[in-house]
């Protein structure tokens, strides 16, 4: 029997612009009539998907599995040929871009918010992942967002069933059309394959075996995988494991995995002994917070620069290592890392998509931003223990655009009764002979020319309207207007710092020329200490303000215990100084930030 189309006459919607990572509202927001639908359409018209194969799967939030049921009725009358859906519609955004890499599809919808929180009344996201598993690029989603504000009609089959809940492939005879195909598969399956194809699993089960880590996954899309891996594949106790099973709403808890809001793994970590690594992941599975030995925090601007600065122990890396890229607001380590190892440094805008041209070019090898996500080329990373975080490999390679990126790290040459290095603050040399050997050794290794303080304050759902006037007041100080920031000084207690330049941040894509402006307000001091400011484009109301300050301190020999002072009071200073040009308390109406990292 046939499946017939129907034609659905509509109108566009105000405000249907992807931002970083695809377009995120509240659920009552994608819940009206048409509007889902009049998006995607758009997507399946700007993917030029006709013909092509697609993935599609999510982390599991609520509304979700109304939304798969939507895409497969609306591709089946748009003239994809087949989908390949999730079971249940459940697959981390790491699985979406690993499948799209392995069987070389058109592209792949991911149902995400990300770190936004899950239920009825919270947020749900829809994003489009290209044929490279990269997200969309800019040239895409501008091509979404034009269309979106001209659709007159969209089309489907809305008498199309298909279980998503139990794997088969079906195949349906679409008037007008022909055939479509839908597939449904395990989310996991393929992922742990490639995982087990890249990574030496029974020597990292060995190592965890004496190394014992807490993985908590927020009720977010990772838990299968984590217990999949973990569990199943290295054999670590189900103590190692928490909060597994995926939920509508993430069962009350907020899917960022940062140190407000996974709380409870904070505190577990700092209140026992029992384990020496505790990681977090956020809903989809591309992010996650690290924590040492006794809840040490390892910020992802460390991360990215100990990879990095660590490479050779990577086999992959054994031949020398590429081209070297951040994000803007992430810490210049890395950039000192880049120049150590005299290999090419990109600063790029926050988001992904930023990444690939330089990936896919092959000028780039190792890539982070300091919101939770980090990538690196293919090869079998031993001794590098992977957990879930941003990972991808270069172009030409099967791979997953996110896969799990590292956890646990010693170098190759040292054995295994060796003190492992475990995720340094600053990046990793031998812990000094002269520190307190009560000192947890996760907090301790570092690297002299390495050492940044970095902290990040954000301020959730603001009014938008005073927190833009904020950031046009700013790009007017950069600009010159007012007497402008450059050469001025500004102390705070015994701390002097004079401006060297500051900017609205823009950046010149060097593989296809394409500029993105208006990237955030950046203040670099002499010393090369930096304040950023950023409108965050990865909420769904109001507005985000995040605040960077980052200095690099350089301490003399016999001063190395300075490096465990907390950042807020090393910073402190500079954060004063940032907190007063921007006027953030008077803009923002807050006395304080909702996060702080």
């Amino acid at each position: 029997m046939s499946v017939p189309v129907v034609t659905v006459a509509t109108k566009p919607f105000e405000g249907q612009k992807p931002g970083t990572s695809g377009l995120r509202k509240a659920v009552k927001v994608f819940q009206q009539e048409h509007y889902t639908e009049n998006f995607i359409h758009c997507v399946l018209e700007a993917g030029k998907t006709v013909g092509q194969t697609l993935v599609v799967g999510g982390d599991g939030r609520y509304y979700g599995e109304e939304v798969v049921a939507t895409i497969i009725r609306m591709a089946a009358a748009h003239g994809v040929a087949k989908l390949v859906v999730a079971k249940a519609g459940i697959m981390s955004t790491p699985a979406v871009s690993a499948i799209i890499r392995e069987r070389g599809l058109c592209g792949g919808i991911v149902l995400t918010a990300s770190h936004n929180p899950g239920g009825p009344d919270a947020d749900f996201g829809i994003k489009y992942n290209c044929s490279n598993g990269g997200p969309a690029p800019d040239h895409v989603t501008n091509a979404m967002y034009g269309l979106t504000t001209q659709i007159s009609q969209y089309k489907i089959c809305p008498s199309l069933v298909c279980d998503i809940h139990i794997i088969q492939t079906s195949v349906f005879q679409v008037d007008g059309v022909g055939d479509f195909t839908v597939e449904v598969v395990d989310g996991v399956d393929g992922y742990v394959r490639l995982m087990k194809s890249i990574f030496d699993f029974p020597a990292i089960a060995a190592f965890i075996k004496s190394f014992p880590v807490l993985m908590d996954s927020l009720n977010g899309v990772t838990g299968p995988y984590v217990e999949r891996i973990f569990l199943g594949e290295l054999g670590a106790p189900p103590s190692s494991v928490r909060n597994t099973k995926p939920l509508p709403d993430f069962g009350g808890l907020h899917p960022d995995p940062n140190l407000t809001y996974a709380a409870d793994l904070v505190a577990t970590m700092r209140g026992t002994d029992l384990y020496k690594m505790g990681a977090a992941f956020d809903g989809d599975g591309d992010r996650n917070m690290i924590l040492g030995e006794r809840g040490f925090f390892v910020t992802p601007c460390d991360s990215v620069a100990v990879i990095a600065n660590n490479a050779s122990c990577i086999p992959y890396f054994r031949g020398g290592v590429g081209g070297l890229a951040r994000s803007m607001p992430t810490s210049c380590a890395l950039d000192r890392v880049a120049a150590a190892l005299k290999v090419e440094m990109f600063e790029v805008p926050t988001g992904w998509k930023y990444f690939g041209n330089l990936m896919d070019a092959g000028r780039l090898a190792i890539c982070g931003e300091e919101s939770f996500g980090y990538s690196l080329p293919s090869g079998r990373v031993y001794p590098q223990v992977q957990s879930t975080l941003r990972y991808s490999l270069p172009s030409g390679t099967v791979y997953p655009h996110h896969l799990p990126s590292s956890t646990l790290t010693y170098p190759h040459h040292l054995p295994p009764s060796s003190t492992p290095i475990i995720y340094p603050h600053h990046l990793p040399h031998p812990l000094p002979h002269h520190l307190p050997s009560s000192t947890p050794i996760s907090t301790i290794t570092y690297s002299h020319h390495l050492p940044s303080s970095t902290l990040r304050y954000d301020y959730e759902n603001c009014a938008a309207e005073p927190c833009g006037a904020m950031v046009a007041r700013l790009r007017g100080l950069v600009d010159g207007v007012d007497g402008g920031l450059t050469g001025k000084s500004f102390v705070d207690g015994e701390k002097s710092y004079t401006v060297d330049r500051a900017d609205d941040f823009s950046y010149t894509d060097p593989i296809d020329g394409s500029v993105a402006t208006q990237q955030g307000i950046r203040v670099i001091m002499t010393d090369g200490s930096r304040i950023v400011y950023r409108l965050s484009g990865t909420g769904s109301s109001g507005a985000t303000v995040r605040l960077y300050v980052e200095s690099y301190e350089r301490y003399e020999d016999g001063q190395e215990d300075r490096y465990l002072t907390d950042s807020q009071t090393v910073l402190r200073p500079l954060l004063n100084i940032a907190l007063n040009i921007a006027q953030l308390k008077q803009y923002t109406g807050r006395d304080g930030p909702t996060v702080v990292t």
